[in-house]
């Protein structure tokens, strides 16, 4: 049975950054190659070189680390699809990482891609793996509006009302260019409040489901009445 050279890239990461190395060497094949032109493109690390030893060739990966504070950049990295369980998604389908801060690496009939590139082209392909980068997310809560704070950590975004769907859902479109599915809070609801395309809104987003969430704010419309 053949390396799963994906595996091996996940797993040498890992354990450089329960090390705090600096940096990572890895065997250097096409896959290899291509999937760290794909990290260093989207800067979850910052160098890469390559390195000959006893004809054998190695890519060496300097990893990123987050300045002024501690812990590792990246702090989740999974293997989706696996030697015996290929996982496959079309365009439409491929799975957004907390609304855009993460990636999705695929391999598809033009090479390998982001899930960002993927969607651009149309095409779908086999899901490899998912990045997330240790970054700080924005505010839990809107505060300034009195909203309650959640126990459940969420981000707030605003977007665009597109399109009336039936049962109380809505479509927006983020302010990061991410179409997601949203429906009206419990308050909104028991205030009465008409959400209609073209609204801006304030929706909710679960950190464990980018593609859907609550709203629970209409923006006011300089030129609405109500």
């Amino acid at each position: 049975m053949g390396r799963d050279t994906i595996a091996d890239i996940i797993t040498s990461i890992r354990n450089a950054d329960m090390d705090k190395k600096g940096t990572v060497r890895i065997a250097s094949t096409n896959i290899t190659e291509n999937i760290v032109k794909i990290l260093l493109r989207e800067v979850f690390i910052e160098n890469v070189r390559k390195h000959r030893e006893s004809n054998k060739k190695f890519l060496v990966l300097t990893l990123r680390r987050r300045r002024n504070r501690k812990g590792p950049y990246i702090t989740i990295l999974k293997r989706i699809s696996r030697p015996g369980l290929r996982i496959y998604f079309n365009a439409q389908r491929i799975p957004r990482i907390l609304g855009g801060m993460g990636i999705v690496i695929l391999s598809t009939s033009r090479g390998i891609m982001t899930d960002r590139e993927a969607r651009l082209e149309g095409i779908g392909g086999e899901i490899l793996k998912d990045w997330l980068p240790n970054i700080t997310p924005p505010p839990l809560v809107d505060t300034s509006r009195g909203l309650p704070e959640m126990k459940e950590q969420k981000w707030i975004h605003e977007g665009l009302i597109t399109e009336s769907l039936p049962n109380g859902m809505f479509r927006v479109h983020l302010d990061n260019e991410d179409p997601i599915l949203g429906y009206v809070s419990g308050r909104i609801r028991r205030s009465f409040i008409r959400i209609l395309p073209g609204d801006k809104v304030k929706i909710e987003v679960s950190r464990y489901d980018s593609t859907r969430g609550r709203i629970i704010y209409r923006l006011r419309n300089k030129y609405s009445n109500d």
